[in-house]
């Protein structure tokens, strides 16, 4: 057996140290990606101990940008930007623009040519969507309109990453390699114009072919009932359709995952991004991992004043350019200044754009360095500018006539219940059988589900529904389980049921609480957590088909006279 075995050091390690700091992270309250960009430094070649091999890592970050832009795709809701498209669409063409220009300036003051400037700027203009998700989420605001807004303007900003991913190589090539050169104008306008042609091209084939063939055949892989082949089936598509469109067209591999992930809708999108989640998330720790092993700490210390410019840039001259535009559109303070918080930090964009620019000689390794360091000061840094937010918020609320606290902005669906309502936790396929029942015997309910299409579709069917992990004490506590008489806890993850089993018993010692389990270990974990009880879903099948089976007619046993 031999020892020399990199690829399997790199995932064991890499994975090992993200987990471990990723929590360590979560802890202390901050995006889990601090914790896989600083697994990713500490196996990188700037530190003391073990190295991973560079090339392994970039190609495995290379399937984590595939299937990160593919979930991108998947969840791209043209009907969420079109609904705020009036404020987001030019506020965050303005922001990014403002962002540049600053990033070009600090760029212009180091000595580095335009082009290196506005590579730099264009990576501090766009924000993280893991960490924005994450902090409307703990506040309860990713339903409210400004929210919405935070979202909308979040979907420009990926569009206008996207293509900028595709022109850049084109601009590099007509710039020279060094990316200092001055061509004339009309060799970047032919380099630029067949690009253009190659995507569109590519954009034709994916919306006349691709956007039949590919739901046809997934349809056709579901209905086999095989979830290997379904999974298998969604992560060729992604990979396949990346690697076609590079080959065949030349654009990049982000283009193509993106159009294969936007192409499916509806039903088949949920599962394929239920079905393809575990290993997209495997995949992009690694590629943050990927992203930490290129960092040099010695940048904060070598050049502590541009890092701190960066810093300023991303989490003040950014923010502010966003506040601005708010306010001029007319929104209160409120709105402009949860916009202003969301936006003041950077994210996997920043780096997928910073690893190009350097891959392409149009950013220098100080650049991505820079990058690197801003993302990781104001990741860490934008929990506490939400912690001085929601002290700022508490404060006007005090000082304001009335003594009670603010109404909270409201969110689309029927009103929430607070006394005497049953809660359901999964609006899944059981979840919405159970919904139909427990409506039928006019019991009030609420769901709670952590995937938007199901929350859209449970308010759809007329259930109050919250959007949120029911583990968060905030989604819980809007549920009002203390008023509640019933739980029912319809997703199939028996760790997380019973972390929130015990809460609820915690909170109302008299719930009664029902829960889902797939083994008989399952059970016991559920009932030792307080659960009243647990149905295991196998054995309710098996009872349900042998009763049906034995009131057949080979099996009925005669009536007696």
């Amino acid at each position: 057996m031999p020892h020399h075995t990199p690829l399997i050091a790199l995932l064991a390690v890499g994975l090992v140290l993200a987990f471990i700091l990723g929590a360590l992270a979560h802890r202390l309250r901050l995006s889990p990606i601090v914790g896989y960009l600083l697994a990713g430094i500490l196996v990188g070649p700037f530190t003391p101990g073990f190295v991973a091999d560079p090339e392994l890592a970039m190609e495995l970050s290379e399937i984590g940008v595939i299937l990160l832009m593919f979930g991108v795709g998947l969840h791209f809701s043209v009907e969420d930007l079109l609904e705020v498209k009036t404020i987001a669409i030019p506020g965050a063409i303005v922001q990014i623009a403002a962002a540049t220009v600053l990033g070009w300036a600090l760029a212009w003051f180091m000595g580095w040519p335009t082009l290196q400037g506005l590579v730099f700027g264009l990576a501090l203009s766009v924000a993280s969507t893991v960490v924005l998700l994450r902090a409307m989420e703990d506040r309860r605001l990713l339903e409210t309109r400004r929210g919405k807004i935070a979202v909308g303007w979040l979907i420009v900003e990926d569009l206008v990453m996207v293509v900028a991913l595709v022109l850049l190589p084109a601009l590099a090539e007509s710039m020279g390699t060094a990316g200092d050169g001055t061509p004339a104008a009309g060799s970047i306008a032919g380099s630029l114009g067949l690009t253009l042609l190659k995507v569109a091209a590519f954009v034709t084939l994916m919306m006349v072919v691709g956007r039949r063939a590919i739901p046809w055949l997934l349809e056709r892989i579901a209905g086999t009932g095989s979830r290997e082949l379904f999974t298998l089936a969604v992560l060729a598509i992604a990979l396949g359709v990346a690697f076609g469109s590079a080959k065949l067209f030349g654009v990049s591999f982000a283009l193509g995952a993106f159009f294969a992930g936007m192409l499916l809708n509806g039903d088949l999108s949920h599962k394929a991004a239920s079905d393809s989640l575990p290993l997209r998330d495997a995949f992009a720790v690694l590629f943050f991992v990927s992203v930490g092993m290129l960092f040099d700490p010695m940048i904060l210390v070598e050049q502590p004043l541009p890092v701190v410019a960066t810093f300023l840039i991303i989490t003040v001259g950014k923010s502010l350019a966003a506040f601005l535009i708010v306010r001029a559109f007319g929104h209160p303070n409120s709105t402009a200044l949860t916009i202003s918080a969301s936006l003041a930090q950077i994210g996997e964009f920043s780096f997928i754009l910073a690893g190009l620019g350097v891959s392409l000689a149009i950013l220098p390794e100080d650049g991505r360095d820079l990058v690197l360091a801003g993302a990781l000061l104001s990741i860490i840094a934008n929990p506490l500018i939400f912690a001085v937010l929601d002290q700022w918020e508490a404060r006007q609320a005090k000082g304001a006539e009335a003594p009670k606290a603010p109404t909270p902005e409201p969110i689309d669906g029927p009103a929430l219940p607070t006394e005497g309502h049953a809660i359901l936790i999964g609006y899944g396929r059981v979840g919405g059988e159970i919904a139909k029942l427990l409506r039928e015997r006019e019991v009030p309910l609420i769901v709670i589900d952590d995937d938007m299409d199901l929350v859209q579709k449970a308010r759809g069917a007329g259930y109050p529904a919250i959007r949120g992990n029911a583990a968060a004490h905030r989604v819980m506590d809007e549920a009002s389980p203390a008023g509640a008489k019933l739980v029912v806890l319809a997703i199939p993850q028996a760790l997380e049921a019973g972390e929130v089993i015990a809460r609820l018993r915690t909170l109302n010692p008299g719930l009664t609480i029902l829960a889902r389990a797939h083994s008989d270990r399952e059970v016991k974990h559920l009932l030792a957590h307080g659960a009243d009880g647990a149905v295991l879903a196998e054995k309710e099948l098996a009872h349900s088909m042998a009763e049906m089976a034995l009131s057949a007619p080979p099996f009925r046993k005669p009536r007696p006279a």
